[in-house]
């Protein structure tokens, strides 16, 4: 009842206004199984307690406005919810250190009064749920708000904090471009006055005669509608250096550093809301938007995840980016695309054959596990290597290299410059090159294991494997009697890992200009004349990360076997193509008919699609949360795609002749309305 709340502020708070707050939020605060409505009653009751009983109000007021006079609110307003300049790292450590070992709150400081007002994690839900009319009428019924001399001297005091805090956001807002990451980004910063330069010294103008406005100095107020232009093209700026940091690399303390300032534009921005004293009548609606978000940030102050989370999202988009990059290759648009995907699939497929075949030896030399390990793990990566380098395809790689153009597409459309239509286009395109490349690997490596087995038993006399490598060999790719799909699923990750490592490398690549460190490595000007060092220098470059995800990839399948050897776990790992060389090596020592032949193809062909599954639904998952978006409408899409397939059914495994036109006939426009409408390789395991 508010009549217990008033005896309490009177007789347990009366000198403790910072307690004063913390009883009366409490109180305020929704239990388990109410919501904001309770609030908002409970609102209206302790204004009609107080109106019945002016003392109490009286003391309230004469108590809240002391603290209102006393209290310091420029770190509420320039520090709380925003990154602070400190850096990834070390802000990461001092929420970690105040996590285990709180600092003592300071009564007279707004942000930490703030934290022990709101501290359970669900406030900014009822908060945020609360109309702003409410939090006007609790505000005008705590604190002295009238036109008297203490009503007055509130304002102008809470004015003139967030006059100096606006000041001090630009201030540090110029200071930034000057920080070295951003002039790795864009060097021309350093010579050019810039829109963050240009925007400081039209706020400090602005402060300096909003001020003499308040003191009667000036007749006429200062128009922001200029820092309202500047801070659009600061933001496109941000927006410029963040497209940039795709390209040219980012890293954790970058995207730190422009999530910063797209959080100081925005304070920037909801500060002159409030300030703008000619849009009085919006104040109260925009003065409640500013608690609310700063409600919300007092829950996150100390908070690990969230810090986490806002700084990953944008090195993850540039790692999936550069992925990206790399996998518009393995995107057939046309007939002679598809076509040269089919020769590398032959050519991944015949170097997988042999690789395969290497493997069975090594498993069957009888080396301990850990040099057994070593030598497979080897195998797998220096043989993936040696296929990227002769332009060959492992088919089963192109899931997570092609997730992030897909999800582009998918941003596009989610922000409705795409057709649903373009992106079933584009997985349509994606799902063909896809069949055509594991139909090369899986064509080649099985052809050329049966070969190499028949030929040598033509010319040795003997079976190439022996029977009880065969038998365990077809167990193996059984997913009824055995765990072959579990392995599948488990190779799929590994594919999704060296996706992930290859955007990695590709951006460091990319962030530390390797290109241009290699031509002028003192090592290779001695080793190498300019032209071939050149040649070098461009193709690692181009290639790093596809180098290092590949071997990497190599060694994570080849010491999974050997993982779950130590845990004692059944761990393994199940590769189309690798299985599909295995069946030729098995079928060889002794043919088992057409129809057994036929289900053992089917059983590899099962392995291959929980591969690609597995990989693809990881890929594409990581690329839109780094994008922020999600496929809001997939039975519009679906029918896209239904569309297209109904219209070339041969459009699924081999492309028209003029594969462009499939997005652009007509088709049913599934977007929502008022959209606009716009035309592995490997298996240790196998003992």
């Amino acid at each position: 009842m508010p009549q217990q709340l008033l005896r309490t502020l009177v007789e347990r708070h009366a000198d403790d206004p910072v307690a004063t707050l913390v009883a009366i939020i409490d109180w305020l605060r929704p239990g388990p199984a109410e919501d904001a409505a309770a609030a908002i009653e409970r609102i209206e009751r302790l204004q009609a307690a107080l109106e019945a009983d002016p003392g109490a109000q009286q003391a309230l007021h004469e108590r809240l406005g002391e603290w209102l006079d006393q209290a310091r609110f420029f770190q509420i307003l320039a520090g709380l919810g925003l990154f602070s300049r400190r850096g990834f790292l070390r802000e990461l450590g001092q929420r970690i250190y105040e996590r285990l070992n709180p600092s003592p709150a300071d009564p007279m400081n707004a942000r930490d009064v703030f934290y022990l007002a709101f501290h359970e994690a669900d406030d900014p839900d009822w908060v945020a749920q609360v109309p702003p009319a409410c939090w006007e009428r609790l505000m005008r019924t705590l604190w002295p708000w009238e036109p008297d001399e203490a009503g007055q001297r509130g304002r102008d005091r809470l004015t003139r904090e967030a006059l100096y805090a606006l000041e001090m956001l630009a201030i540090w807002i110029a200071a930034e471009e000057f920080e070295p990451d951003i002039l790795r980004l864009d060097p021309n910063m350093a010579t050019r006055d810039s829109s963050f330069i240009a925007l400081q010294r039209e706020v400090g103008a602005y402060v300096r005669d909003y001020i003499g406005w308040l003191e009667g100095k000036l007749e006429d107020f200062y128009d922001d509608a200029h820092i309202r232009v500047l801070l659009e093209q600061c933001r496109e700026e941000v927006e410029r250096l963040r497209r940039r940091a795709v390209t040219r690399g980012t890293s954790i303390s970058l995207t730190h550093l422009l999530e910063r300032l797209g959080q100081t534009i925005a304070r920037i921005e909801r500060l002159l809301d409030i300030l703008d004293p000619k849009a009085c009548d919006q104040c109260s609606d925009r003065a409640t938007a500013l608690f609310t978000e700063l409600v919300e940030a007092s829950s996150e102050r100390h908070g690990i995840r969230p810090l986490i989370r806002r700084s990953m999202r944008q090195l993850a988009r540039s790692v999936t980016e550069n992925a990206g990059d790399k996998g518009e290759h393995y995107i057939a648009a046309d007939r002679p695309a598809y076509f040269r995907m089919l020769a590398s699939g032959l050519a991944g497929g015949l170097v997988i054959a042999v690789m395969a075949l290497i493997k069975i030896h090594i498993l069957e030399s009888g080396f301990a596990r850990l040099p057994e390990t070593v030598l497979v793990s080897l195998n797998y990566g220096l043989g993936f290597v040696l296929i990227h380098i002769l332009h060959g395809t492992v088919a089963t790689k192109q899931p997570a290299m092609t997730a992030a153009s897909i999800a582009g597409q998918v941003e596009l459309g989610e922000r409705g410059r795409a057709n649903p239509r373009k992106l079933a286009d584009l997985l349509l395109r994606v799902g063909r090159t896809q069949f055509v490349a594991i139909a090369g690997n899986v064509i080649a490596a099985l052809s050329l294991a049966f070969v190499i087995a028949w030929w040598w038993q033509q010319q040795a006399g003997t079976a190439l494997i022996s029977p009880e490598r065969a038998d365990y060999i077809l167990e193996g790719i059984n997913p009824v009697t055995g765990l072959a799909l579990f392995y599948a699923a488990i190779a799929g990750v590994w594919l999704f890992l060296s996706g992930l490592i290859a955007g990695f490398f590709d951006n460091r690549a990319a962030y530390l200009g390797l290109e241009a460190r290699l031509r002028e490595h003192p090592l290779l000007r001695r080793l190498l004349p300019e032209r071939a060092r050149h040649r070098l220098a461009a193709y690692i470059d181009g290639h790093y990360g596809a180098l290092i995800s590949n071997f990497a990839f190599g060694i994570m399948l080849g010491s999974t076997g050997y993982v779950g050897y130590l845990l004692g776990l059944p761990l393994d790992i199940r590769h189309v193509a690798f299985s599909s060389a295995d069946l030729g090596y098995a079928m060889s020592h002794e043919f088992a008919g057409p129809l057994m032949f036929a289900l053992l193809l089917g059983f590899v062909l099962l392995i291959g699609a929980v591969n690609l599954t597995v990989s693809f639904a990881l890929a594409l998952n990581v690329a839109l949360r780094a994008r922020g978006t999600r496929i809001s409408r997939p039975l519009n899409l679906l029918r896209a795609y239904w569309h297209l397939v109904r219209q070339r059914p041969s459009s699924l495994v081999y492309p028209p002749a003029a594969d462009g036109d499939t997005s652009t006939e007509d088709a049913p426009d599934d977007s929502a309305p008022g959209t606009p409408s716009r035309d592995e390789p490997g298996n240790h395991g196998d003992r």
